[in-house]
């Protein structure tokens, strides 16, 4: 797939890779609404601390984790045109209540169920993948991906200066953000009634079981509990967190961690239930495929996600301090590590199309990561502001690039459960964020940098020993398995009836 082909806007699939698009970047401009005004928040809101916007910061990417997980279940059932359209109407209304919230409480549980509306990028990925063809999917994810990802550059440049042109006073954040969740919530009218699931009726293909991922072997159900429990085990350090920090009694957090261990549990029934009766009856050869490349992928999500999650909230401020500038100056050059998405997300996905290859692909753009954060950790005020800003902007290819490689490879993996393993690959990058915003508050922004660039190499190891090259990664179709086929068969004999 060629770039001049996004231009084509009579194709059926670029139509649908651009109202897709479109839907993320609102999405991802709400989701990351807060950072670029946190600044005016202080000086309003008098009640509030620095430390208070840190724990929002956290609270911004922790249910993203759980929800992606359902969102990804509820994709192979319900189909993407629907996901997409609910959760862009229902998350404006945390988005409205966080806007006008006048308590710590009120701003704290909004924030925390606006992060749901992470779980958004899942969704584009599904639909996606049920437009384009393998040998083209790279390319056509890293686009999609690219210009939602850009919404959190966009937010970052604009929110400011709407708040204080189009509206000003002290109150102009608040309707500044008002602003984009009204816009969110049309968009997901106009969405359902604009896209269909794929090009045909047979596109969009449901698994057997939405409760669990289907696995093919009695050591891979074993490794899906075991990368299963941090999906909802994380949650424990944000309940930590709020606790540390007297907004929780004790009390109240053993109840949390009693509700987050029973969640853990009933995950692992439920993984029971659908692999149990699959594995004694046996899979077939044809359908079955590896976890551990849903592992690898994980770990890389893990370390390029969930370090682009953090570093963007943290980025602002770090420029602001380091190199003395104002908070508008500073949030224009702390953009620049999303703004360059626009153009290395599609071109991981491009690269992984182009080269054959899209495991050595995903290796190199890992280690590239380890190295561009190892270099950003080296940054301090004797560097000239502008060869930091061009470290930023070195390292956010790699970043983004990698982004690009893993939703690149996934589609690919196992075409009948696409949404469960991207929903669980993308959780773990949110999970990825909470981990290391949870470090950042007890470490200096240069040991943070050494940090993520260690969690960036681990991956690279964990790939290099687990991820496979997926098969049929450049067919012009998608394989099909014998499962696959009784599926569509009972499915077209259920419409017929």
């Amino acid at each position: 797939m060629k770039v001049s082909a996004v231009f084509k806007f009579r194709s059926p699939e670029i139509r649908a890779l651009h109202l897709t698009w479109i839907a993320f970047f609102i999405t991802f401009y709400v989701w990351f609404n807060m950072a670029p005004l946190a600044s005016s928040m202080l000086k309003s809101v008098d009640w509030l601390t620095p430390e208070d916007l840190k724990l929002f910061a956290i609270c911004n990417v922790a249910l993203t984790i759980p929800a992606r997980i359902i969102v990804g279940m509820a994709l192979d059932r319900f189909g993407p045109r629907r996901v997409f359209s609910v959760l862009m109407v229902t998350m404006s209304i945390p988005a409205l209540a966080f806007a006008f919230g006048n308590s710590m409480t009120q701003l704290l549980v909004a924030r925390l169920v606006l992060s749901s509306i992470g779980a958004s990028f899942v969704v584009g990925i599904h639909m996606t993948a049920l437009w384009f063809k393998p040998k083209d999917i790279g390319f056509a994810e890293g686009f999609y991906a690219g210009w939602g990802n850009f919404g959190s550059a966009v937010a970052a440049m604009s929110l400011p200066t709407i708040a204080l042109s189009m509206y000003g006073g002290p109150d102009g954040w608040r309707w500044a953000i008002a602003q984009s969740a009204i816009v969110m919530a049309a968009y997901g009218v106009y969405y359902w009634f604009a896209i269909t699931d794929g090009p045909d009726i047979n596109s969009h293909r449901k698994p057997r079981k939405t409760a669990a991922m289907e696995v093919s072997s009695w050591g891979d159900m074993i490794k899906l509990i075991i990368w299963t429990i941090p999906l909802v085990g994380v949650l424990a350090i944000l309940v930590w967190r709020i606790q540390y920090m007297g907004y929780l009694s004790v009390t109240n957090a053993i109840i949390a961690y009693l509700v987050i261990a029973a969640i853990v549990i009933y995950q692992i029934v439920q993984i029971l239930r659908v692999n149990l009766p699959i594995l004694r009856k046996g899979v077939p050869e044809d359908d079955k495929y590896s976890f551990n490349s849903v592992a690898a992928l994980n770990s890389t999500y893990f370390a390029n996600f969930g370090a682009e999650l953090a570093v963007v909230s943290m980025l602002p401020m770090f420029f602001e301090e380091t190199w003395g500038l104002n908070a508008a100056t500073a949030g224009m050059i702390a953009a620049s590590f999303a703004f360059v998405n626009l153009v290395a997300r599609p071109m991981g996905g491009m690269v992984s199309d182009r080269m054959g290859n899209r495991r050595f692909v995903m290796l190199c753009y890992m280690f590239g990561i380890s190295i561009g954060f190892l270099l950003m950790g080296m940054l301090n005020s004797s560097w000239p502001l502008i060869l930091a800003i061009a470290v930023t902007i070195g390292t956010s290819i790699f970043v983004q690039g990698a982004e690009g490689a893993t939703f690149g490879i996934i589609p690919s993996i196992k075409r009948r459960i696409t949404g469960q393993i991207s929903g669980m690959a993308g959780a773990y990058g949110n999970v990825g964020a909470v981990v290391y915003l949870t470090i950042f508050t007890f470490v200096t922004p240069a040991q943070f940098f050494y940090i993520i660039a260690t969690g960036a190499f681990i991956s690279w190891l964990i790939c290099l020993v687990w991820l496979k090259e997926p098969e049929g990664a450049f067919d012009d179709e998608y394989y099909v398995s014998s499962v696959d086929r009784d599926i569509e068969e009972q499915a077209l004999q259920n419409a017929r009836l």
